[in-house]
């Protein structure tokens, strides 16, 4: 009679889950093939670097005075909180919003990485000073008189002969002309352009102002006639004070049946009112892009600034880092991480591949990352961001040697190493997760309390502890389920990681 002694915590037959850890690991690689060949098919082959490594553009605000006004820092500190909010809202990351100066002198700095930051640099620094006006008188851009007929001379209601010389004087097809931030007081009568130039009116004092707005959206007209245009919501003040402006224009000739959108001293628009608007949305259109559209509805959304500003000469910065100190970053953290690997497989053998090929796939998960999140949301890399992927590393070790650990654990209280490699997940997970979540904290906590470039740090840090967490249970830990299955694994070889010697159940020379 035979007999047979087996080890009850060992599998007895093949588990029905024994396809999944290459199913996950086959699931993993098909996402990040998809997710490469996405970024190539956006053209999307670089990562955006930030102000510090490849410069961009830098423009200085002066606080101008408007009549009966004063600068104060009050007002200086609330214009910085408003324009980074604008600039974040447009995807830019990286970008140094800052006050220089004291007293009455202060001045707003804004740097902007890449060659696109003109541009954004201009939006930002609008006062998004927004009035609803009737047009009292409206004419083509150079003309001299607001009468409608010459002969009489005879101008049209509201209208004085002061307004009716500016008027003539205002020449819309000068550049200088169609700048805005000009002077726009709420309570007075105004003569001004229309952006593009065409038209010059004499508006009547505002009755609705951009302070009233509760919401800005950009939004497309489906069946094509209007294109891109703004949506607005006004709070209850804004709605009873437009619902008044359009009903009493609704019955008056043109052009006071028109009301203007008059933003920093220019007319967006000026559409022919038909009808009261008592609900409290209106609609702002004009010829808008999309680009031009959302730049509108993110600079009302943050509200008016508290000051009117001149902007200053618009300069191109350089990189603050040359590519030396750049190199030599990116030297220091290639050397770091070929160390981690050398240890791993120095001091884990076999088992150091899983180390190898986690750091690999964690490596182009954060590339791609970086590539997508450049395209999708504006994120740019900067020194402050490569140390934060760099610190990475090491968290992604970490969770490695947790693992690692455990698993020899099991293996030295003499279970087989198919049933250490779950008993010893299961172990390990949890403290996995929450030294993952401890730094995910810490990343959340100084990305909304910090500013400037210890914010792409956090980022950096935050979205690749993420990554690791994927890593570790989509890759790592199922690779390790396949060795474990494998005879070299399983035999207890020297190069295994998981010999005698290796686990530290025998000497060195009784090794031997």
């Amino acid at each position: 009679m035979s007999a047979s002694i087996t080890n009850p915590s060992a599998p007895t037959g093949k588990s029905k889950a024994s396809g999944t850890p290459g199913r996950t690991i086959a699931i993993l690689l098909v996402t990040l093939i998809a997710f490469t060949a996405l970024a190539f098919i956006q053209g999307t082959t670089k990562v955006r670097l930030g102000l510090d490594l490849r410069g961009g553009t830098s423009v200085t605000l002066t606080p101008r005075v408007s009549e009966g006004g004063k600068v104060t820092s009050a007002a200086i500190d609330q214009a910085v909180s408003i324009i980074r909010q604008r600039v974040n809202s447009l995807g830019v990351a990286e970008s140094e919003v800052t006050a220089q100066g004291s007293g009455t002198n202060r001045q707003i700095v804004i740097s902007v990485p890449g060659q696109t930051g003109q541009r954004i640099v201009q939006l930002v620094g609008q006062t998004a000073e927004l009035r609803f006006r009737q047009v009292l008188a409206e004419g083509t851009p150079n003309s001299v008189t607001a009468a409608a007929d010459t002969k009489t001379a005879t101008l049209p209601a509201g209208v004085t002969p002061a307004l009716n010389a500016q008027y003539a004087a205002l020449d819309c097809t000068k550049a200088a002309n169609l700048q805005g931030g000009g002077v726009d007081l709420p309570n007075a009568p105004v003569v001004a352009c229309n952006r593009q130039g065409t038209n010059k009116y004499i508006l009547a004092p505002a009755q609705v102002l951009g302070n009233m707005i509760s919401k800005a959206s950009a939004a497309i007209d489906q069946q094509g006639a209007s294109g891109w245009y703004v949506l607005l919501s006004f709070n209850g003040e804004g709605t009873s004070k437009f619902g008044a402006l359009t009903q009493s224009v609704t019955k008056l000739a043109q052009p006071q049946n028109q009301v203007a959108i008059v933003l920093d001293g220019l007319v967006v628009s000026a559409p022919r009112i038909n009808e009261a608007i008592l609900t409290g949305n209106a609609q702002i259109s004009g010829n808008f892009t999309q680009t031009d559209a959302s730049d509108l509805a993110n600079v009302l959304k943050y509200g008016a600034l508290p000051l009117a500003f001149t902007q200053g000469e618009v300069l191109q910065v350089s990189p603050t880092l040359g590519s030396d100190q750049l190199h030599a970053g990116l030297l220091a953290g290639a050397l770091g991480l070929f160390l981690v690997l050398l240890y791993s497989l120095l001091y884990y053998k076999g088992l150091g591949l899983v180390t190898v090929g986690s750091l690999a796939i964690s490596g182009a998960i954060t590339f791609l990352s970086f590539l997508l999140l450049g395209k999708w949301i504006g994120f740019t890399l900067t020194l402050a961001g490569i140390a934060g992927a760099i610190v990475s590393v090491g968290i992604t070790a970490d969770s490695f040697i947790v693992y690692f650990e455990r698993l020899r654990d099991e293996v030295r209280e003499g279970r087989t190493l198919r049933s250490a490699v779950e008993t010893g997940w299961k172990r390990a997970r949890h403290t996995i997760i929450v030294a993952d979540f401890v730094s995910l904290i810490a990343a959340v906590l100084l990305y909304f309390f910090a500013v400037g470039s210890v914010r792409g740090f956090a980022f950096t840090l935050g979205l690749t502890t993420v990554v690791d967490l994927v890593v570790v249970f989509a890759f790592t830990k199922p690779l390790v389920t396949i060795f474990a299955n494998t005879h070299f694994f399983n035999s207890g070889s020297k190069f295994s990681g998981f010999s005698a010697k290796s686990l530290g159940t025998i000497t060195g020379k009784e090794g031997k």
